[in-house]
């Protein structure tokens, strides 16, 4: 009688296998992202954790923390509540903040008017898109001259009805809403681009079936368009508020805080209390980091907040 061969089992009972092996499908997704989870702790989580340290300190950014530093606990962020710079930055990023929102609905509005099929359209778009690819020093620039008070073409223009001698960026009381303008320029080429993609990326059965029943213009674009561009709208306002609230180059490029410090917000006082010239104080200016931290935190969840609640909404 011949025996039959001894043939390995090539699927061994879970409880035979390595760890990893059983868990292999869950950890798998975790090896590829842990490099990214690294360069982000390190990078941007443990660092707004230090500014949170620093700030309890009066140090003036030479030598060790814990030798150089004087913890004065919450001493700096009481005299964040008697600055008067301080106040008039937070309201400057408030202005910031209001009217930055104005570049999502032009941006939805621009890109409802490139999603055509007319003639030319692709040259509309490189124009509309330009604004994107261009540095924010480029853009300063460029409205900097565009305000200059004599030479510039918004002077030329006012001087066709009669206007003379407006000086933008050279008055406390405009010279912020000027330097919003530049920034809502590229802004707003941003937000057309995101909803450009979401236009692309709609279901066209939708469409035809409101069109079949009777939906027109604002009824379509209210009803039918416009919730359906919901994830776009979100990514719009989480970068819209988080580009008004980090505003810094072009102030620096066009006022350099000036007039008299009137356009100065938090991210740029901070720079002047930390690092420029007169400055080196960093536990001051980690504390005005910290200040502005909380506020985008409070903005960021909420709007996180508000998309999962409706996903849940929508199971």
């Amino acid at each position: 009688m011949t025996n039959a061969p001894v043939v390995p089992d090539l699927h061994p009972p879970a409880a035979k296998r390595g760890w990893y092996k059983r868990n292999e499908i869950a950890i798998t997704p975790w090896l590829f992202l842990l490099p990214g989870i690294l360069f982000f702790s390190a990078y941007v989580i443990i660092p707004i954790f230090q500014s949170f340290q620093v700030s309890l300190y009066r140090w003036d950014g030479l030598g060790d923390l814990s030798e150089q530093g004087q913890f004065i606990g919450l001493g700096n962020y009481r005299e964040l509540a008697t600055d008067r710079n301080f106040e008039i930055s937070l309201w400057n990023n408030v202005r910031w903040l209001f009217l930055y929102l104005l570049a999502i609905p032009m941006g939805l509005a621009i890109a409802l008017f490139l999603n055509q099929t007319v003639t030319g359209i692709r040259l509309y778009k490189s124009l509309f898109f330009f604004p994107f690819v261009i540095s924010q020093v480029v853009v300063g620039l460029v409205f900097s001259w565009f305000y200059l008070p004599n030479d510039g073409l918004l002077a030329v223009m006012l001087s066709w009805i009669g206007i003379q001698g407006v000086n933008i960026l050279g008055s406390p009381e405009t010279a912020t809403y000027g330097i919003i303008a530049a920034g809502l320029w590229p802004q707003t080429a941003y937000c057309m681009i995101l909803y450009l993609t979401g236009l692309n990326a709609m279901d066209p059965e939708q469409i035809e079936a409101a069109r079949l029943d009777g939906a027109k213009r604002w009824k379509m674009l209210w009803y039918i368009i416009i919730p359906q561009l919901k994830p776009a709208t979100f990514i719009a306002f989480v970068v819209t508020i988080i580009g008004a609230l980090r505003s810094f180059d072009l102030i620096s490029i066009m006022t350099n805080g000036g007039p008299f410090g009137s356009t100065r917000v938090l991210s740029f006082y901070m720079f002047e209390k930390a690092l420029a010239e007169f400055g080196f104080r960093m536990g001051y200016g980690a504390a005005i980091a910290v200040v502005l931290f909380l506020i985008m935190l409070v903005f960021i969840s909420y709007f996180l907040w508000s998309m999962w609640k409706d996903e849940r909404a929508a199971r």
